[in-house]
């Protein structure tokens, strides 16, 4: 299972870690091609940064490049998403997920398989 944490609530401008922990028998999916999405409000759920498994390859949409950052730590089972300069319109749940291989669009939440409950984010 996934599980996120490091959520909370920051004023405009700060900064979040968020973890995303790999647990039980799918801990391995940790190595795999991770993503971070992000969920407004009465919004759809988008995906906003990737990790691929090789090479730790990362990709970001361009709301988010230059301010949050993806990792992982296979040793610790964990993947992070540093997030700096939050925004308002940046508050919502952010949830992690995995899938074997990237596809071609990475972003796509469908196409992930394996979700952590997620974490509130709260920007004001």
């Amino acid at each position: 299972q996934l599980v996120e944490s490091g959520g909370g609530s920051v004023g405009a401008g700060g900064s979040l870690t968020l973890s995303c922990s790999a647990s039980g028998s799918t801990d391995s999916n940790i190595n795999h091609c991770l993503g971070w999405f992000h969920q407004p409000p009465g919004k759809e759920r988008e995906g906003i940064a990737v990790i691929y498994p090789i090479a730790n390859y990362t990709r970001y949409i361009e709301s988010v490049k230059s301010r949050f950052t993806i990792s992982r730590d296979e040793g610790k089972k964990t993947a992070y998403l540093q997030m700096n300069s939050l925004k308002v319109e940046d508050a919502g749940m952010y949830f992690c997920a995995t899938r074997r291989y990237c596809t071609l669009d990475p972003f796509l939440p469908g196409s992930f398989d394996l979700w952590g409950q997620g974490t509130q984010v709260t920007v004001s």
